[in-house]
């Protein structure tokens, strides 16, 4: 199945152009190393949490924007041997010294995908970080074959839950202190694909009225620390930018 290296991150807001353009000339240098696909999206719909949320897992200012973003990439074998060459390729100091944004607060990790269901790309993004019991993978993974297939017949092009393989600590922020993971917890990087926003609304006003949706008193991880937004596709190696976000 696919693997995925999920990154969160906060750019700020007027750096939009700089960025899309950025992730174009990043996106030319990782492709040679077997990246299937990159996608980057942009907050559109991203709440505040009680607990946590995505402004908090990055350290986000008042002036900057979430982005939520990852690499594709046939197998775990395919991403580690993509990030020797990373560190060795001088194209890649080149283009981080020019990032539009604070590096040291975006967050990465690598997830191996537990739930694939449909196939991309997709305009609108709904993304999610869930801290999960290690020993609850399966019912956690049970439960959300079930989501998926439910998510699919309302519009969701393609669902991925990538379980958390290699998600290493940070200096500034990280996956686990972004939902508080105890010891025994591994942090989960999902998200769905969708059409466009509204398509996206409308299914979720659908889903949340569905009574197979409803929760179960017995759910595999603590929704309080779970924090979710949605996001404007705004770069894609697929091809999917939707065009209010390409004009912006």
């Amino acid at each position: 199945m696919t693997y995925i290296e999920g990154f969160a991150l906060a750019v700020p807001t007027a750096n939009k152009e700089k960025f899309r353009e950025h992730s174009r000339q990043f996106a030319d240098i990782v492709s040679d190393f077997g990246v299937k696909r990159q996608v980057e999206a942009w907050a559109n719909d991203v709440p505040h949490g009680q607990a946590t949320d995505f402004y908090r897992a990055v350290a986000a200012k008042d002036d900057e924007t979430v982005v939520f973003s990852w690499f594709e990439y046939p197998s775990k074998e395919a991403r580690d041997r993509a990030n020797e060459q990373f560190r060795s390729d001088p194209r890649m100091q080149e283009v981080g010294g020019t990032m539009p944004f604070d590096g040291k607060r975006m967050i990465m990790g690598g997830f191996e995908t537990i739930v694939e269901s449909g196939e991309g790309p997709g305009g609108y993004i709904n993304g999610f970080i869930v801290p999960v019991p290690s020993d609850k993978k399966d019912a956690y993974r049970a439960m959300n074959e079930r989501h998926a297939a439910i998510f699919r017949e309302y519009g969701a092009l393609r669902v991925i839950q990538g379980w958390g393989d290699d998600v290493p600590e940070g200096q500034v922020t990280d996956f686990r202190r972004a939902v508080q993971a105890k010891p025994d917890e591994t942090v989960v990087f999902a998200f769905l694909e969708w059409p466009s926003k509204q398509e996206s609304d409308e299914a979720w006003d659908k889903t949340m009225n569905d009574e197979r949706m409803q929760p179960s008193p017995d759910m595999p991880f603590d929704g309080k620390r779970m924090f979710w937004g949605g996001f404007d596709v705004i770069f894609d190696t697929a091809g999917a930018e939707t065009p209010q976000t390409v004009t912006a």
